[in-house]
């Protein structure tokens, strides 16, 4: 699309995966099932997790929440994405691109602290299993989901205003198949510094307060573990913790590409791994979580039972 002196565009084009025609199908049939699976997959751990009395813990009260925020937030891109497959215009309104980034930055962040709750949680279950009920109380609990929700939709709210107060006077045309926070900046014709400079300390600290509570609480369990005498009691303790650690290092990995580099850098590189903690780690999530579990097994196959016998 030409050049134009806009103030506020009206609408912006997703450029999208791909900007082959001959590729648009084949890639609706990749991302259709993928969605289908994700959001089957997390409900089934969410009735899972819900039906079963002897997973009505401070544990999977957190992975039934995360559940929860992962179908919304492959809802808030995976449907627009789907519509612009099959769409010649692919354009997406200027309010909407900015609800839809609101919506992604704010899941995005809750899940990061969904995390950190359940790394809190492994930490005072291994470190302090005879007070664990104790510490991990529902107030607890309770104060740990508020925290988790409010603190990213204040991050997203404060981001969305400055998005807000730019001047678009380039090319509408999104290089992005959503609309996410670097590729909209690059549109701006006036000065983003503000922006950039939120970006990296604001920003950059509700990101890391969660991933330092996850590192500290893996530390202090670490050297809880070491401590236990049989390699038994070792393997138990580390087993508790394989499923949630595959999760971080999926979810953290792709979003410190993508993120923590200058916006200049942005490439189609660092879409195809937005697709890694957008789209794949939220579907992989209940695999991870039921396959390297034996209560969340016991869970799916009463659930199971259950439908059945209906």
């Amino acid at each position: 699309m030409e050049r134009k002196n806009l103030t506020r565009p009206s609408e912006f084009i997703l450029l999208g995966l791909s900007s082959r025609p001959e590729d648009q199908k084949p890639l609706f049939a990749v991302f259709l099932p993928i969605y289908l699976i994700t959001v089957i997959g997390n409900l089934l751990i969410i009735l899972a997790i819900r039906s079963d009395t002897r997973l009505q813990t401070p544990m999977y009260f957190f992975l039934s929440i995360l559940s929860f925020v992962d179908v919304c937030y492959v809802t808030v891109i995976i449907p627009k994405m789907l519509v612009n497959f099959l769409s010649e215009t692919k354009t997406i309104s200027y309010g909407e691109c900015l609800t839809q980034m609101y919506f992604f930055i704010a899941f995005g962040n809750t899940d990061s602290y969904l995390l950190a709750a359940m790394a809190i949680d492994r930490y005072v279950a291994i470190c302090n299993p005879f007070h664990y009920m104790a510490i991990m109380n529902l107030k607890r609990c309770v104060l740990l989901l508020v925290l988790s929700f409010c603190i990213p939709h204040l991050h997203s709210l404060l981001h969305i205003l400055l998005i807000n107060q730019l001047t678009f006077c380039a090319s509408n045309v999104i290089h992005h198949f959503f609309c996410d926070d670097q590729p909209v900046l690059k549109l701006s014709c006036s000065s983003h510094f503000v922006k950039e400079i939120t970006v990296m300390t604001e920003g950059l600290a509700i990101i890391m307060t969660p991933f330092f509570c996850i590192i500290i609480s893996y530390l202090r369990i670490l050297v809880t573990a070491l401590k236990i005498p049989s390699a038994t009691g070792k393997r138990k303790a580390f087993s508790t913790c394989g499923s949630h650690l595959t999760v971080v290092t999926l979810f953290y990995g792709s979003i410190s590409y993508v993120y923590f580099q200058p916006l200049s850098n942005y490439t189609v590189k660092d879409r195809i791994a937005t697709v890694v903690y957008t789209i794949l780690t939220p579907m992989l999530n209940p695999f991870i979580y039921s396959l390297r579990n034996k209560d969340m097994k016991q869970g799916l196959m009463k659930l199971r039972h259950r439908v059945k016998c209906q």
